[in-house]
């Protein structure tokens, strides 16, 4: 049985039908009703339905089918406009302007039919009164759709110098328009500025901002400004994710994607929606996301890529080779087919230069979670060089003296690139014959290279040092395989091959057989050694064992004071030696004597020219301050590590220090640019392969930052993406429930109820199981407050009546009363007027009983404050209660009641004096109000009158006391026109 039995019905199945997300199930629902309505008999009710269907086509994928109900409600008008209403005549123009943009979308219908639409609609604008500028905006469309530019321009400035109307756009769609020509003609910063207003919130509709957003993103990475094209592509994204009819729009955010190298996001977007691929009720929009697609798969191929598996049509397997060719024969074809309509190739070349377009950025990190970003193919390596005699290995030889002078260069500057110059001198080296101390140095770098699997070439490298007559180098040589066992955790064994080598090393210095070079290499491993025992030690670690390394450290220090010289390599001994006692200084608590050394170690390293080694030093130090207090110290540690690092740093490091500096940062509310510093670690350790540990450790970071600054969307998007990588396991429930809860809050401030209480309520379920209840009661309260703006009052209700419950267990008198009045107000909402004067009793009870036990002066200021305002809000409460259907009797009753409660108000108020005097006189107009119902001018106008002496003197720029004297004064002069009439009466 249908549920439309009336036209009332009709209507309300119309505005629920209306409520429901765009798509074929809304559009067959609106057919559906047409049907129904044409069965009441009552014109106006197939007119409406008609709008309604046309209305759910246009905002779909099913653009096309709009042109039949409109043909028949024009053929209406024409035969009874009488039938139609106020509302109706006026959405019937209206919609003339959704035709004329509906048939320029749609290749099939002739040019010379548009330009007849055109007429008709300017012909029928008139005869209706209406302002020509919807038609010169139409014929702006016409015209830049075809390429007619000379035709444009002189539309453009018609359209706008003709009169604002009922018929003109809203200002937001408008500015959009006005924006994309001056963006069409290469002018990127006016049209900038005339999305302002859209962009910061000052004009909305359905559908913007959305398609501004959309719209800004190229031109601001044109114009260079990424920070704000990444906002605009995180904001404007979560409003066209779910909207059907908006795929130029979807289209524009993949293009982003390609020209900012986050190619895999691309991906990801177009995985979310696989059914724009073969919609085909809106050509135009169609041919803008298959450009879009070749774009992406094009840079997916040029990165060597093409053979990876895409998203694409259904029916079939894709790889990216594959849906570039497809994608670019379906956006020419349809590109032809506007051309063929308009005889021009201006639709062609468009959709070629959108296709053609190169990165603008390299890659813009955008805080959200994305697959690693695909990576270039590595291409063959370039064949070996021959020499003019035809021989690969005469032309290495004569580049080998070259590259062991660089490698030396670099291994004796300590450089960070020295093992790969090495490399490069081993490979030159194959099959060249070489004096034993280049085998040795290149088998000792070659060893370093390969860690623990480097042991045996270490011995190696120590007998043909040996063998060039090195024997110091020799022996610092089977230092260092020493000391790469003890990294294999092998302890023991590399103490008792270091003890041999340390003997024999002094020994052999003090003969004056080495140098202070060698011998230092020797030292430094063995106390390198005995702190690898230090860290291993379990539990406590004995005061020997400290003492050794303790010793050992010190004992460089000696030898090397002095003596480094210009000399990089003893330079850095000494700095590690510092740095070790600094170790071993925080180890035993001297945690200020370990920030000294710390910082002594970071600056030997930089005066060496070695900055990069100061990193872990540095960041060493900033943890040690943040644990003195010294928040100065840690923010100055942290931004020296990054410098010192530069381009050494790798990815893991590099996400390490940013996310510790935006915590720091955020820590001393400069959210912004702690913001920055988290976004940069979210990058780095998806570049590190970390996305699910660090990363969404940063993501979750940097949507709290963003959500201090209100900028709600762009949080939201990120902490969506953080969410399902965060567990318990990992990074701990308290940080599970902190983005639920911050998610939660987003959602409420961009209106999205339903969804903010789903979050605040799996929060809340979690931190249920917690010892501490507080976190509970406040989440259970809050999802409360999104249950109740969700409409979803008895749920809301059930969430109020937990939280109370876990504020009295908590002890928590004004969560309790918060809790009890909230649930009042819902009760009104459901019109069960006596529920609503219990609860808020009970909420007044609640007040006086916790009065009466608090010793506190303080605590008891705030607990009369709270009683002041349960009474105020039980007097509002029970105004609003006195429905206008009520009998006057029982409104009089209503008002007195409440004129009770808002008296009561003004005297608690009263007593607490100057601190709560805007509270006082809010509660006093409110009671003036009420006695002006009541038909008592004389005492309100007293009321009046005491909120003006209350603030006699008071400071003019005090803004609640402007509101509250202009308030004062209207309520004397409405109390003065009422005596005066019952005077006349009388």
């Amino acid at each position: 049985m249908s549920d439309v039995t009336d036209f009332d019905s009709l209507r309300r199945a119309m505005a629920e039908n209306s409520e429901e997300p765009e798509g074929p199930a809304r559009n067959a629902r609106a057919e559906q009703l047409l049907a129904e309505a044409e069965k009441l008999g009552v014109p106006l009710a197939v007119i409406e339905a008609l709008g309604h269907q046309l209305k759910v086509y246009n905002y779909s994928s099913e653009k096309d089918k709009m042109f039949v109900p409109f043909a028949r409600l024009l053929r209406m008008w024409d035969e009874r406009p009488e039938d139609f209403d106020e509302y109706e005549t006026h959405s019937l123009h209206w919609v003339f302007k959704w035709m004329s943009s509906g048939m320029l979308d749609q290749p099939h219908v002739p040019l010379a039919s548009i330009e007849k639409w055109l007429g008709e609609m300017e012909h029928r604008y008139r005869l209706a009164g209406h302002s020509e500028r919807a038609v010169r905006s139409a014929e702006f469309s016409v015209a830049a759709h075809v390429g007619d530019v000379a035709r444009a321009e002189r539309a453009y400035g018609a359209w706008l110098a003709a009169d604002r109307d009922a018929m003109a756009d809203c200002h937001a769609c408008e500015l959009h328009g006005q924006g994309w020509w001056q963006a069409e003609r290469g002018r990127d910063a006016e049209a900038l500025e005339l999305w302002a207003p859209v962009l910061e919130g000052e004009f909305a509709c359905a559908h913007e901002p959305h398609t501004v957003l959309a719209s800004s993103l190229a031109p601001l990475l044109r114009l260079g400004r990424v920070d704000e094209a990444r906002a605009n592509h995180l904001r404007g994204f979560r409003l066209v994710r779910a909207m059907e009819s908006m795929r130029g729009a979807y289209a524009d955010h993949v293009e982003f994607c390609v020209l900012t190298g986050n190619e895999a996001r691309g991906l990801e977007l177009l995985a979310e929606r696989p059914a724009y691929f073969t919609d085909t009720g809106h050509p135009r929009s169609k041919l803008e996301f298959m450009a879009v697609v070749a774009l992406l798969m094009d840079r997916l191929t040029e990165l060597g890529l093409g053979g990876q598996r895409v998203p694409g049509p259904a029916g079939r397997d894709w790889t990216a080779g594959e849906l570039a060719a497809h994608a670019r024969a379906q956006a020419l074809a349809l590109a032809a087919d506007f051309d063929g309509r308009n005889c021009t190739e201006h639709v062609s070349e468009r959709a070629r230069a959108r296709m053609g377009q190169r990165p603008l950025v390299e890659r813009l990190p955008l805080g959200v979670r994305t697959a690693a970003r695909p990576k270039a193919v590595a291409m063959p390596a370039p064949a070996a060089v021959v020499a003019p005699d035809g021989s690969a290995t005469a032309a290495a030889e004569a580049d080998l003296p070259a590259l062991l002078a660089e490698a030396r260069r670099l291994s004796d500057t300590l450089q960070p690139n020295a093992i790969e110059a090495w490399a490069a001198v081993s490979r030159a080296a194959e099959g060249v014959e070489l004096h034993a101390l280049d085998r040795a140095e290149i088998a000792d770098h070659r060893a370093m290279d390969l860690g623990p699997e480097g042991v045996p070439l270490f011995e190696e490298a120590a007998e043909l040092y040996a063998a060039a007559g090195d024997p110091g180098e020799a022996l610092a040589a089977r230092a260092r395989g020493a000391y790469v066992t003890a990294l294999t955790g092998e302890v023991p064994q590399a103490l008792t091959a270091i003890a041999d080598l340390y003997d024999r090393v002094l020994a052999l210095y003090a003969e004056d057989g080495t140098g202070v070079r060698q011998t230092a290499a020797v030292l430094m491993c063995r106390a390198r050694i005995l702190m690898r025992r230090v860290h291993e030690t379990q539990d406590a670690v004995p005061e020997a064992v400290l003492t050794d390394a303790e010793t050992a450290a010190r004992e460089v220090l000696a030898l090397v004071d002095g003596r480094a010289g210009d000399d990089v390599r003893l330079a850095s001994r000494a700095a590690e030696a510092q740095a070790m006692l600094a170790e071993l200084a925080a180890l035993t608590g001297d945690v200020e004597g370990a920030a000294e050394l710390f910082a002594r170690a970071s600056a030997e390293f930089v005066g060496a020219g070695l900055p990069w080694f100061a990193v872990e030093y540095e960041a060493r130090l900033a943890g040690l301050a943040h644990h003195l207090g010294d928040t100065a110290e840690a923010e100055r540690a942290l931004r020296a590590a990054l410098e010192h690092g530069g381009p050494h740093l790798e990815a893991p490091g590099r996400a390490q220090l940013h996310l510790q500096l935006a915590e720091v940062l955020g820590g001393r509310g400069l959210s912004e640019e702690a913001a920055e510093h988290a976004l940069q670690a979210a990058h780095w350790a998806d570049e590190a392969g970390e996305s699910r540990t660090l990363g969404a450790w940063a993501r979750q970071q940097l949507g709290g930052f963003l959500l201090r600054q209100g900028r709600f969307a762009e949080a939201a998007e990120v902490l969506e993406s953080a969410l399902p990588d965060l567990s318990a396991e990992t990074h701990g429930d308290g940080a599970v429930v902190q983005t639920q809860w911050w998610l939660g809050d987003c959602q409420s401030e961009l209106g999205e109820h339903r969804e903010a209480a789903e979050r605040r309520l799996q929060a809340a379920e979690i931190a249920r199981h917690w010892p501490e209840q507080h976190d509970h009661a406040t989440l259970a309260h809050l999802a409360a407050e999104s249950l109740g703006h969700a409409g979803l009052h008895a749920e809301a209700d059930q969430a109020y009546a937990r939280a109370g419950g876990l504020w009295r267990t908590l002890g928590n008198v004004h969560g309790l009363v918060r809790s009890l009045r909230a649930r009042a107000w819902l009760a009104l909402r459901v019109e069960d007027v006596e529920g609503t004067s219990e609860l808020m009793a009970s909420a007044v009870e609640e007040c006086r009983a916790a009065l009466e036990a608090v010793g506190d002066d303080e605590a008891r200021e705030r607990l009369v404050a709270e009683l002041g305002h349960t009474h105020r809000q039980f007097g509002d409460l029970l105004a609003r209660s006195a429905t206008e259907d009520a009998e006057d009797e029982s409104i009089r009753t209503a008002l007195e009641e409440a004129l009770s409660q808002v008296t009561r108000a003004v005297a608690v108020f009263a007593s607490l004096g100057e601190d709560a005097l805007h509270s006082r006189t809010g509660a006093e107009l409110a009671a003036g109000w009420l006695e002006a119902d009541l038909s008592r001018p004389a005492e309100a106008a007293a009321r009046a009158r005491a909120v003006l002496v209350a603030y006699e003197g008071h400071d003019e720029g005090d803004e609640t006391a402007q509101e509250r004297r202009a308030e004062a004064g209207q309520m004397l002069q409405v109390v003065q026109e009422q005596a005066d009439a019952e005077r006349e009466k009388a």
